[in-house]
């Protein structure tokens, strides 16, 4: 007696680009020769998954596999897009105090506005002339009212965080300049104010850019200003 089995392939997805559930729903019979007829009934059937996926353009593919963090550049960096794909970021002391500064400083700016603000506190460590690390800078004159650096640390106000999607956000920031990111906007800026203010400070120092609300500027060098 002669077996025909029935080998029924069902619900195969041959139409991912659409995101609709189109189903290859094939009946295998045997002939004279079962495996060369089962070969042939699989490639017809996995043929139309493989022309699916062809026709998905290049974009569309790239943007559901992220790309190796060696391959990403500072510009991708600085969009919410790839501040969202991050996990939340944690850290120590100057993690915490450049956070924190990012947020009560610049939190209702564009996100280059805030990672021009970072360049800022970390070129100010690395100046000789202001203290050496993160927390010393953002806190430096802090005591004494409206004479300190960093206005939100001497105005009499309590630091409260009021925003946590706000601080997640520069807190991101805060780890990706701490991590060693280049510092590619404010050209070396050690001050900025914002549109509202106008320090003395201001028409002394040569000005590097504009983002946002915020002039950035540079302090000269002791040599430099004679």
């Amino acid at each position: 007696m002669t077996l025909k089995p029935v080998i029924r392939a069902a619900s195969i997805v041959a139409a991912i680009a659409c995101g609709t559930a189109a189903l290859a729903d094939v009946t295998l019979g045997t002939s004279s020769n079962p495996g060369i007829a089962l070969d042939e009934r699989l490639s017809s059937l996995f043929g139309a998954e493989r022309k699916a996926l062809s026709s998905i353009s290049r974009d569309r593919m790239s943007g559901l596999v992220r790309a190796p963090e060696g391959d990403v550049t500072m510009a991708d960096r600085m969009t919410e897009r790839y501040l969202r794909s991050l996990p939340v970021a944690k850290g120590g002391d100057e993690w915490a105090c450049l956070s924190e500064a990012l947020y009560f400083e610049a939190r209702g700016e564009s996100v280059k506005g805030i990672f021009g603000v970072a360049e800022v506190i970390l070129n100010r460590v690395d100046d000789p002339r202001y203290p050496s690390s993160v927390c010393g800078v953002v806190n430096q004159g802090t005591g004494e009212r409206y004479r300190c650096q960093f206005t939100y640390t001497c105005d009499g106000q309590p630091e409260t965080i009021r925003e946590p999607a706000a601080f997640r956000k520069v807190g991101k920031v805060a780890r990706i300049m701490l991590d060693g990111a280049p510092r590619t906007l404010t050209q070396g800026a050690t001050h900025y104010h914002t549109k509202s203010v106008n320090p003395n400070w201001a028409d002394i120092f040569p000005r590097t850019t504009t983002i946002g609300y915020h002039h950035f500027y540079r302090e000269p060098s002791r040599s430099a200003q004679g």
